[in-house]
């Protein structure tokens, strides 16, 4: 206990500036841009070929069931979350570094 309060103010600014780096390296360099993948386009081409066949067919058949609206809903919601931690990190890294730089002058006012 007694390191942490000796070292209170380097052991914040370490932190602060780790969640802060974080933040933004993985919010501006990591995250990739918006780009269709060779498996969309696979995924789009096949679409559209079985929708030219039933098409062009009298056949009926029954529909199957998509699972691509899941499993986008489900990528989007992945990327919304993975944003919001992106954002709280560098929330928190600001905070902890303000805090380290404010704790000195609060205690030399108070005292």
């Amino acid at each position: 206990m007694k390191f942490f309060l000796k070292h209170q103010t380097l052991i914040f600014r370490s932190i602060g500036i780790v969640f802060l780096l974080t933040g933004f390296l993985v919010r501006f360099w990591v995250m990739p841009q918006e780009v269709i993948s060779e498996n969309d386009r696979a995924t789009a081409n096949l679409a559209r070929m079985e929708a030219s066949v039933v098409g062009g067919s009298s056949k009926t058949e029954k529909k199957k069931v998509d699972k691509r609206h899941f499993l986008k809903k489900l990528k989007e919601t992945q990327k919304k979350q993975f944003e919001y931690l992106t954002i709280l990190a560098m929330v928190l890294g600001s905070a902890s570094l303000g805090y380290s730089f404010l704790r000195k002058k609060l205690i030399k006012s108070g005292s």
